[in-house]
């Protein structure tokens, strides 16, 4: 009788255990599905989300002409940091004039710029909006070359630009202040928002893109150092060939001077409304401000203007009522050209001069 009431006690025994190993045996393998399909998750999750940096379309299947799953979410975007301007890749620059140059070669050259001569940097935020604006005419050859060098530098440098064409039309005596106000005037119309103009020469290319092309907290002369002049200032107060105003810094001296006619003397007056307006003019380092000029002859109508002496004199009783306050031009054509925009237009002529005695 004991023998047999042990023998039942064991097989309850056994079968309690054997119970028990079967429901740790399920509660294991449950725990194991809900963590290997956590893992399922987490890694289709964690794909997904590379793909869609790669492809910044793949999950939003709409692109492809498919109705978009609820599921499907827009892919978020990282914010770009703001361009910086210390780069390694800026130094000097062989700048030379012998090599044959096309248009159709700079077209070539520049695959991202956009019609108008337009660029904006796709991987970072430009600190400033810019427009450069060329006085021009008859200079077609000097055009090619100077669209050849500056776009790549403009690009390398992280600017946001637009390139505009000043043309003057007609063949009356040139007028490079004058065309200048125009420039800044029609640039602000086609786009509001440019905040830095640089007035430049189309014959001036520079020799080292450490030399940006910005605007600064005084107004900014940026050639230096031209080899016309042994790569030296001329005089103190130079100001010419390439410098830079921010808008407000362009108001305030009532713009450029429309009344000097021919060559010569807009810059030392442009020179004379900044200091009499209580600004300085800031320069780059003379090892980097270095530029080459295209050799040419003086251009026809483009005279050295005997009056220049004179009205450098006057500035300050001339600045306030000569200026972009008392422009008048008449808009002739706007065209856009693949790299550049164009500008010509009507500025008048100088008024006659009076008969000595």
């Amino acid at each position: 009788m004991t023998r047999l009431l042990l023998g039942v006690t064991l097989e309850r025994i056994c079968k309690a255990v054997l119970l028990l190993c079967l429901l740790h045996f399920v509660i294991i393998m449950i725990l194991y599905f809900d963590v290997y399909a956590q893992h399922l998750d987490f890694f289709s999750r964690f794909n997904a989300r590379n793909a869609s940096r790669a492809h910044p379309f793949s999950n939003s299947s709409r692109f492809l002409g498919v109705p978009c799953p609820r599921q499907c979410h827009s892919p978020l975007r990282v914010p770009l940091a703001v361009c910086s301007e210390q780069r390694g890749d800026l130094g000097r620059l062989l700048i030379e004039f012998s090599s044959p140059m096309s248009m159709e070669r700079v077209q070539r050259e520049n695959p991202d710029v956009r019609q108008g001569g337009k660029y904006t940097p796709p991987d970072c935020l430009p600190r400033q909006k810019v427009a450069i604006l060329i006085p021009f005419r008859h200079r077609e050859h000097h055009l090619k070359y100077w669209l050849h060098y500056l776009h790549p530098i403009l690009r390398r440098q992280k600017v946001a630009y637009g390139i505009y064409i000043i043309n003057q039309y007609g063949e009356d005596t040139f007028n490079r202040a004058k065309l200048l106000n125009v420039g800044f005037l029609e640039a602000l119309k086609d786009d509001e928002e440019y905040d830095c103009f640089i007035f430049s020469d189309v014959d001036l290319i520079p020799m080292d893109d450490r030399n940006l092309y910005r605007c600064y907290e005084q107004p900014r002369h940026f050639a230096v150092g031209m080899d016309k002049f042994g790569f030296r200032l001329p005089y103190a107060g130079y100001f010419g060939g390439v410098s830079g105003l921010s808008k407000s810094q362009f108001l305030k001296i009532n713009g450029f001077p429309n009344e000097y006619w021919g060559w010569g003397g807009e810059d030392d007056d442009i020179f004379n409304r900044i200091s009499l307006n209580g600004m300085k003019v800031s320069r780059p380092d003379i090892r980097i401000g270095r530029y080459r000029m295209i050799k040419h002859e003086r251009d026809k109508h483009n005279e050295p203007n005997p009056q220049r002496f004179t009205k450098i004199q006057n500035t300050k009783m001339t600045m306030k009522r000569d200026g972009i306050s008392s422009l008048q031009y008449r808009l002739v054509e706007v065209s856009r050209a693949p790299m550049y925009t164009n500008i010509t237009v009507e500025i008048g002529r100088p008024p006659p001069r009076l008969a000595r005695g």
